[in-house]
């Protein structure tokens, strides 16, 4: 099958991938969402499921999307891991992480379990309460403590398994701490490396790492890692703040484009 992608052509071969499943249109969808997602992640380090998952879903479904989102972002950052590495604080990455196995695993079960316009609706509201979030620059300011940092990782596991937006009570939470943007960064890209990780398993073992999703992951991979590739060469280059203020508008025209209740205009 020949599909041309925003002037791309990609040659796959179908195999029982079930690409042929979805029309033109949702791949061109899934193509830009993607694009546009990974320039996100690429200079903040998050952002991408609040961008990719909303507008995804509204093609493929939420029970496809996430899982999809992980292939192609967990292939795609892996580049972003040895750097993240080196300036990370991984003692703090870790202990998040501690939270992340048991809210990932929970996170999984209810996206399995639940209606998939249900979903969509709850990916709305959540992601319209995070975008808040982050719009309104609210920072804990209690003293940190082992505790409260397997808490934040444990609701951040639940968020990222049910729908890969797990982003912002981790961006919240680091950004209280009196540390460097750079360790900040860095610690966000590693935390979502190891929960890639568990949410890798939590999903094949649920049965949604699909041929069909894989083969969608070969359409949109390539063209996530190159926004991927352009986010991270923005990052100390471009106002961190304007860059914010963009993500921020992305992802609020995405959350209000993927509204179940706007299915029916234009078709």
């Amino acid at each position: 099958m020949r599909v041309s992608l925003c002037g791309t052509v990609f040659v796959i071969h179908m195999f029982d991938f079930g690409i042929g499943d979805h029309s033109r249109g949702a791949l061109v969808l899934l193509a830009v969402s993607a694009f546009l997602a990974a320039i996100a992640r690429g200079f903040s380090g998050f952002g991408s499921a609040l961008i990719f998952v909303p507008l995804a879903s509204t093609a493929i479904g939420p029970q496809a999307a996430a899982p999809l989102l992980l292939i192609i972002d967990g292939v795609a950052a892996a580049g972003l891991i040895p750097s993240a590495w080196r300036h990370a604080d991984r003692r703090d990455a870790g202990t998040m992480s501690i939270g992340a196995l048991a809210g990932i695993p929970l996170g999984a079960w209810v996206l399995i379990k639940s209606d998939p316009l249900w979903i969509r609706w709850a990916i709305a509201v959540f992601g319209t309460l995070l975008l808040a979030l982050l719009m309104s620059g609210w920072r804990y300011r209690g003293k940190p403590t082992a505790a409260i940092t397997v808490g934040v990782g444990a609701v951040a596991g639940l968020l990222g398994g049910a729908a890969q937006v797990g982003g912002p009570p981790i961006v919240a939470y680091w950004l209280s701490r009196p540390i460097p943007a750079e360790t900040i960064r860095a610690n966000i890209v590693l935390y979502f490396a190891i929960a890639t990780m568990i949410s890798a398993t939590a999903y094949l073992a649920g049965g949604l790492l699909t041929s069909s999703v894989i083969g969608l992951a070969l359409v949109t991979g390539p063209i996530y890692a190159l926004g991927l590739y352009a986010g991270s060469r923005i990052f100390g280059l471009a106002s961190e703040l304007t860059f914010r203020r963009i993500c921020f508008v992305l992802i609020a025209v995405a959350i209000i484009l993927s509204l179940p209740a706007l299915d029916g205009i234009g078709h």
